[in-house]
């Protein structure tokens, strides 16, 4: 009923929205505005919503496939850092200075070039300059971003809200029109069940109603043991009654569901995607915290929250705390792996 009253009550400034879009892709189709190619592989991972398909997980897949067989690099926007123009992560930058997702990305991988622009066609030429260049360019969540012509474009859409199923914005979440999705050359399914029936796939394959040319895949999300972020040697104890979840991602409730089997008690702290967390926010947390009469509990946190809770005046305030976070990694169903693995590899030889 929500979500019906929200689609009547925003249809007007939703049409607005969407004819704007409708005109800038247009001029894109038409070759009035023009994206650039590059002489090398440009993989761009992205959605038509606003957020919460698993878009950062996918490029850590597309990073550990392709960085054992040539130079890799990923440039994103770098959503919410302080910094302006081109710049380049090192394990020394924060997410201020670059964003969550690159610092993560920088942290787990740092053999491999992480950089972040505003103006992607800026940043790639700024790479490519570079003494040794990446000879593969993963674009994170560039869909909508046209000036760079992609070679290999990846859509992802959310298994709980597929994009058929949504609404443009402000309406719904979608960034521009379903009919976008006829730019990708793959579509990836994301955050099914680890089971998934081949009669529930053929429905959604119908849902979806790809072009001839389009690959279909579905992956799932594998949840890894939890890591504490101030002493990695720590595990979790065996034992654990009350879990105080702090998630600041698009989408929590995969992550919720997961943690419901840790625990007896879950305790939710749930913010805005990208939120910034405050002192005042975190030292409310830890009030309650140690208010709490349980003796087996812990805080949990998203990876990607991770990377801002451990930076100062957050490590201050937790050093002294159980605090973890969970990592995650994709996979595909049954065979799909070698599927995907073989497109994405024989496109990175071109």
């Amino acid at each position: 009923m929500k979500k019906l009253i929200r689609i009547v009550f925003f249809l007007p400034l939703s049409v607005v929205y969407g004819l704007l879009i409708v005109i800038r892709n247009k001029l894109f189709d038409g070759k009035i505005l023009r994206g650039k190619k590059f002489p090398v592989p440009i993989i761009s991972v992205g959605n038509l919503s606003m957020g919460g398909t698993g878009k950062t997980p996918q490029v850590e897949y597309l990073i550990r496939l392709l960085k054992e067989h040539k130079r890799v690099a990923v440039l994103s926007r770098g959503y919410k850092r302080k910094t302006r123009g081109f710049l380049e992560a090192t394990p020394q930058s924060t997410h201020l200075d670059v964003g969550d997702e690159p610092m993560q990305y920088v942290t787990k991988y740092p053999d491999v070039t992480v950089a972040v622009c505003a103006k992607r066609a800026k940043g790639i030429a700024k790479l490519l300059a570079k003494p040794e260049p990446p000879e593969v360019i993963i674009l994170d969540d560039a869909f909508q971003h046209r000036y760079v012509k992609p070679s290999l474009n990846i859509l992802l859409t959310d298994y709980y809200n597929l994009y058929v199923e949504d609404f443009i914005l402000p309406s719904g979440s979608l960034r521009e029109f379903r009919r976008g999705a006829k730019r990708a050359d793959i579509v990836v399914v994301t955050k099914t069940n680890p089971v998934l029936p081949s009669v529930e796939r053929k429905i959604i394959q119908e849902k979806l109603h790809l072009q001839p040319h389009q690959k279909l895949y579905f992956s799932y999300i594998n949840y890894l043991q939890p890591v504490s972020i101030y002493d990695q040697q720590k595990t979790l104890p065996e034992r654990v009654t009350t879990i105080f979840m702090i998630a600041g991602i698009a989408n929590p409730y995969p992550f919720e569901r997961h943690l419901q089997g840790y625990c007896i008690d879950l305790r939710r702290f749930i913010f805005s995607d990208h939120h910034r967390f405050t002192e005042k926010e975190v030292a409310k947390i830890i009030k309650k915290f140690n208010l709490h009469l349980s003796k087996n509990k812990v805080i949990v946190t998203t990876e990607k929250d991770a990377q801002r809770l451990k930076t100062e005046p957050f490590c201050s305030l937790l050093k002294d705390y159980p605090v973890y976070y969970v990592p995650i990694q994709v996979a595909f169903h049954e065979d799909e792996k070698c599927s995907f693995d073989s497109v994405a590899l024989n496109h990175f030889s071109l």
